[in-house]
């Protein structure tokens, strides 16, 4: 047996990503390393070495011994020091040496997928010591790769793949997040419903529900006369939920209908990557 068939999904959205990024980082000058992306400090180097960095850790490599430096002032946590290790630790290699090194990496975790035959609930590598379920750790590499690939299409202007294999893992995993934004980082009122209505590459209506505890739930069935609608188009969804952007600076982009004071403070706690 290789693959457990519930793994099968992220194992496919992922190579279709990392085989997409390297297309794209390939034929790149040097000098399009240091293009900034809309990942906040990040450069097109930086998006590719921490994508390294943690295939390699999943793979079970030793994490670099290596000092960051003291100016880095956008690393303000342990979490930010951990994913920042992997990055600044190849800030100065070059673009055949990055080539490589991410060439040799998907190698090497292809081969690794293909040949798993754990158990989805087998306890793994986590960040910062941590542990997470194989299905977890999976899941959350091809919610990476794929919201990495699109910061890298961005900054290079070749737009594609908003509707991959990834884009639907990359749906359902912001979704989830969606009732604590709601519920209790906006604080909407108990029984009270917000409408999120996202068209294009990938399209989809939900209702966050909140119930008389101030819980809330997140469902496909409509809801009448809710607190707030909030329509958009699926790219702003993604820049907005994985804090690409702030709400101000795509307001021309959203249509929110209802409690205006409710949909901005939605609007401002979006953002639910770390």
């Amino acid at each position: 047996m290789t693959v457990h068939p519930s793994l099968q999904t992220y194992t496919d959205a992922w190579t279709h990503s990392i085989e997409s990024i390297a297309e794209l980082v390939n034929p790149l000058t040097e000098g399009e390393w240091n293009g900034r992306t809309p990942c906040p400090n990040w450069s097109v180097r930086d998006i590719v070495s921490h994508i390294i960095g943690m295939e390699c850790e999943q793979l079970g490599d030793p994490r670099p011994i290596h000092t960051l430096p003291r100016d880095l002032y956008h690393v303000q946590n342990d979490f930010a020091r951990y994913m920042e290790m992997q990055v600044d630790v190849r800030r100065h290699h070059t673009a055949p040496e990055m080539t490589s090194e991410l060439e040799y990496t998907i190698i090497r975790r292809s081969r690794q997928l293909r040949n798993e035959t754990r158990d989805p609930e087998t306890m793994t590598r986590a960040p910062l010591g941590a542990e997470q379920t194989l299905e977890l750790a999976l899941r959350m590499r091809a919610f990476d790769v794929w919201v990495h690939e699109q910061d890298l299409r961005t900054t290079l202007g070749k737009p594609g793949n908003l509707d991959s294999p990834g884009a639907a893992i990359v749906r359902d995993t912001l979704l989830a997040a969606l009732p604590k934004v709601v519920a209790k980082d906006a604080g909407a009122p108990p029984n009270s419903a917000v409408v999120l209505d996202v068209h294009g590459p990938v399209e989809f209506l939900r209702t966050v529900r909140v119930d008389a505890e101030g819980r809330g739930s997140v469902d496909g069935s409509p809801s009448l006369g809710p607190a707030v609608t909030l329509a958009m188009d699926w790219e702003t969804y993604v820049r907005l939920a994985c804090g690409r952007v702030r709400a101000s600076a795509v307001m021309d982009r959203i249509k929110a209908e209802g409690d205006q004071d409710l949909a901005a403070a939605i609007l401002q706690n979006f953002a639910v990557t770390p």
